[in-house]
Parts: structure tokens; sequence; C-alpha cells
């Protein structure tokens, strides 16, 4: 039945377990461990605990459970685990597939901490990591080699919103016998054409849209039930990697409202594109789906929208940049993303400040580059927020 349900429904009832006295919200159960019958169940769930039998907060949970088939069944995945953030999720999908020896490659657009997983951590253990341009196919078919095991990408980077053929990349990476891992925070869970297109895996910065409201850290990897709940699962639950149940039950509730929030999020995006296109103060303007963007017809053929985040490049750098930030009235400076207030960020002198200028240069980082996080203010509202900003450049 649950797979027969639409979107919307599936984010306010799947997965839910009740207690003998049923509640109709989702319980919460802050607890560390379980309390056995006897000696011989304590023995026999240690040696295979049954899908709804738990032993330890750190290997699983009901509240925890609930928001894993929740997500799961959303995305189309079959299984998932919750991780205390989206870099545990992460670090988790990477590190418990992988092994010295291995070969992957891996979109150079990333998020610095995710670069700093594969360069740094990975490489110290004898993985071979190879970093292409995401938006050259040629790239990516000269990089893949037999032993290449897992190939990793955001579905749209963060924070220049590159745009990534998956369905191509899919393609050549399963040629090869590879695992694709998709890193889906900018996308959305609303959004996400992971599963669409092919991915093996899904990482989930909750964080973001599911919570959506600047509270709580999570995470979740989904997947198919062979992986999720064998190397995967092994590794975070001896490793301390997973979500605390406070956090899966705020988690729980945010998403009966996820679609409504996100969709009209994005609708704003779209409106406040249009009103900054071609404003003289502005270098460049980027959102995926919009007429501005060189990857429009792509980013349209795999989702109708791409998210609530757009950049623009204000002219004069830095100095000029910096005059529009501190100008800004509703948008709130910070480096979060993904948030029911709206949000500007300059990843130049934060987010992404540690990568090498040379990187930054690469990748389109740039002093006049600001990353916009679009909240649930209304949008002419939001909208002559930025243009009196822009006034000050």
């Amino acid at each position: 039945m649950t797979n027969e349900w639409k979107a919307r429904t599936k984010l306010v009832h799947s997965g839910t377990r009740r207690s003998q006295w049923g509640e109709v919200s989702e319980a919460v159960f802050l607890t560390q461990g379980f309390v056995y019958d006897s000696a011989e169940q304590a023995e026999q769930r240690f040696e295979k605990a049954g899908a709804d039998e738990f032993i330890y907060a750190r290997y699983g949970n009901p509240t925890m459970r609930m928001f894993e088939d929740r997500i799961a069944t959303y995305l189309g995945f079959e299984d998932a685990f919750a991780c205390a953030s989206g870099m545990a999720a992460v670090n988790g999908a990477l590190m418990s597939l992988l092994k010295a020896g291995d070969h992957v490659v891996a979109s150079r657009a990333l998020f610095g901490s995710c670069l700093y997983v594969l360069e740094e951590i990975l490489a110290r253990f004898g993985v071979e990591v190879t970093l292409v341009d995401g938006r050259d196919l040629q790239a990516w078919q000269g990089a893949l080699r037999p032993d290449t095991r897992l190939v990793f990408l955001e579905s749209i980077s963060n924070p220049t919103l590159e745009v990534i053929d998956l369905r191509a990349v899919c393609k050549l990476a399963h040629a090869v016998g590879a695992l694709v891992v998709v890193d889906d925070a900018m996308a959305t869970p609303v959004f996400s054409y992971a599963r669409a297109c092919g991915a093996d895996i899904a990482v989930i910065s909750t964080t973001k849209h599911v919570d959506g409201q600047g509270r709580m850290l999570g995470g979740a990897i989904c997947g198919p039930t062979t992986l999720i709940r064998g190397p995967i699962e092994a590794y975070m639950k001896h490793t301390g990697g997973a979500m605390n149940p406070f956090a899966a039950w705020t988690h729980l509730k945010a998403m009966e409202t996820l679609e409504l929030r996100v969709r009209a999020q994005a609708d704003t995006v779209m409106k406040l594109a249009d009103g900054l296109m071609g404003h003289p103060a502005l270098q460049a303007l980027r959102y995926p789906t919009h007429q501005a963007h060189p990857q429009q017809a792509l980013a349209l053929s795999q989702a109708p929208a791409a998210g609530t985040v757009f950049t623009i490049e204000v002219k004069g750098g830095k100095a000029a940049c910096f005059r529009f930030l501190n100008a800004l009235e509703l948008f709130t400076i910070s480096n979060n993303f993904a948030d029911a207030k709206s949000i500007a960020t300059h990843p130049a002198t934060t987010t992404h400040q540690r990568l090498p200028q040379a990187q930054k240069d690469l990748l389109g980082i740039s002093d006049g580059l600001v990353r916009l996080s679009v909240g649930l203010e209304d949008a002419d509202d939001l909208l002559a927020d930025l243009m009196q900003a822009l006034e000050r450049v």
C-alpha cells in the first residue's frame, strides 16, 4: 500500500510505528539501551536482530527506524541509515564501501569537507582518487577504469551550482562495475533525481531541507538493503555516527511539511532570479533551471526545479560584495543553507576559505560570488531587500 501513495502522503505516514498506547504523533524513544525478557532472548537478538528489535541506540532505535523508513520510501530507495550529520553520512558511505587499493572517480566541484574526506582521509589509507570536471562526460569516461570501485559527485555542486548529466555518468560507471554515490544536498529530497537516474546510493544532509528550520544536525545514507544493512550499518554502528533519537523525531515532524516548504521556496527563487536578471551590479546569476544558467536544458531534463539556493556574482570583487552583504536586512549572513530564514553566504571567505586560490579559480569561487539560500519570507520583500543592498555596491 505504501508504494501506491503519492509523495506528500508518504511524507506524513510512511514508516509509522505506534506503541501500545496508540499515539497519533510519532513517539520519541529517548533510551540508550533495551531490556530483554530473558538471557536467551538477549543472546538471540545479538545473533540476529529482527526489523523491529533493538539492542543499543548506536545501532538503532524505534524513532530512528521510523525516520529511516520514511526518507527511504520518499526517495524511492529500499532502505536508509540515519546519521549524526550530512558529513557523517558522506564519510560513512565512502569509508564503509572502500578499502586500500580501490580507485574512486569524483567530480572536482565538491563541498570542501567532501574534498577533505577524499583527498586527505581516503588517500591516507591507500585509496586512489581521480578528480574530473563533472560537466565533461569525456573526462568521466577517460578517468573510469576496470578497477574503479566507486563514483562520487554532487548532483548540483555547492556553491557554484554546476549540473552533472547523472544518467550518463551512472551508465558509464555501471559499465565498469562501479557504484555511484550522489550527494543530494543542493537538489533537495523534494527534487532529488538520484534514484530515477540510476544512482546506487544517495547521501542526504537532513540538516538542510528536512529539518529546514535551523535546529538539528542530521544525515541519511539511502540505498539497497544489502549495502545499508551490510557494510554501511556495520561501519556506522561501530564508529558512532548514528543520529540521535530526538533529531530523528524532529525530522519526522518536519517531513510532514517538507514538500510545502521546499516547493514554495523554489518558486520564490525563480521570482528573485527573474527580478535580478540583468541588474547592472551583477556579473552573473545562476540557478540551474533558470534561463540565466548555461546548463538549464540539462537541469530541466532531470528535475522541474533545482532547490532553494541560487548564486549571484557582484561586480567589484570582495569590497563591493561585502558592502552588499552588510546592507542586507532580511537575508541573514550565515554559512548554512536550506533554512526557513533566507541566508547569504560569501563562500570564498567562509565555507571554502581554506581551498587554495588556484582551486577556487578552477571551481569559479570568486571574491564576488554570493550564495543565496531562499527561505519562506514573502518574495516581494526578499527582492526589495536584495535590490536595496545592490544599490550600495
